[in-house]
């Protein structure tokens, strides 16, 4: 399963109406001395756990709940219910309030984030110059080209839990395709990401659903997609300045 190009229809396909979680994995049992077999089968599979694990462990559980209430009050707003989007815009405001502290926030300037080939800006997107605070608010697995059918359908079936809530069976799913996948991650600048929500709470109190529309329209512009390796190193790279 391939996202678009982003867009209101992008970020329904990536983030649902689900929120994703971080829960913690168990390890394989360890193999007996008897079965050397076994013993590098278990390596290889705990090695690919890792790896997804870490992925998916980018992610902030308030970043993607704040999108999963975005994108329910932009549809409320389209059918011009102003009154009914309110308690979906504060809770996207707490949600970005709670994600501002959480160890997934990273400060990075967007010229170095280097976007995904797989996912470029959108035509509407204004770059954010300077140091930028931003939060993980969505991913998808992507499979190479050269992946076997069974795979790129297990790949498919990954996405779909993901977009379910549903992290540990992801992980689990994704045991079968090995290392020919890249994880793409969704970053949200936090503060232009909260004004944006902010105006569109403004409008709507004031029963004006088409503006407070493309005040919504306008934070989901500010989206940058980026490999897991460029998170990756951003996160470090913060985690050692502070």
């Amino acid at each position: 399963m391939r996202f678009t190009t982003l867009h209101k229809g992008l970020a329904l396909s990536i983030f649902g109406l689900g929120t994703l979680a971080a829960p913690a994995f168990a390890d394989d049992a360890a193999p007996t001395a008897h079965d050397k077999a076994s013993a590098t089968t278990s390596k290889h599979i705990k090695s690919e756990r890792k790896k997804e694990h870490r992925a998916f462990h980018h992610l902030s559980e308030h970043g993607q709940q704040a999108m999963t209430s975005i994108l329910q009050a932009q549809h409320i707003l389209a059918a011009g219910q102003s009154e009914q989007a309110l308690p979906a815009l504060n809770a996207a405001l707490a949600h970005l309030q709670a994600a501002s502290k959480a160890r997934e926030q990273f400060t990075a300037a967007e010229a170095d984030l280097h976007p995904a080939p797989q996912h470029p800006v959108s035509s509407a997107h204004t770059p954010q110059s300077g140091p930028t605070d931003w939060i993980p608010v969505g991913g998808e697995v992507i499979a190479t080209d050269t992946l076997e059918p069974s795979k790129k359908s297990a790949v498919a079936t990954a996405n779909a839990q993901l977009k379910a809530g549903q992290t540990q069976q992801a992980a689990q799913t994704l045991q079968v395709v090995g290392q020919d996948i890249d994880f793409i991650v969704a970053l949200a600048p936090l503060a232009q990401l909260q004004g944006f929500v902010n105006r569109a709470l403004i409008f709507a109190e004031g029963h004006h659903p088409d503006a407070a529309t493309v005040a919504l329209n306008d934070a989901l512009n500010t989206l940058v997609f980026v490999s897991e390796n460029v998170v990756t190193e951003a996160t470090a790279a913060a985690q050692k300045q502070k």
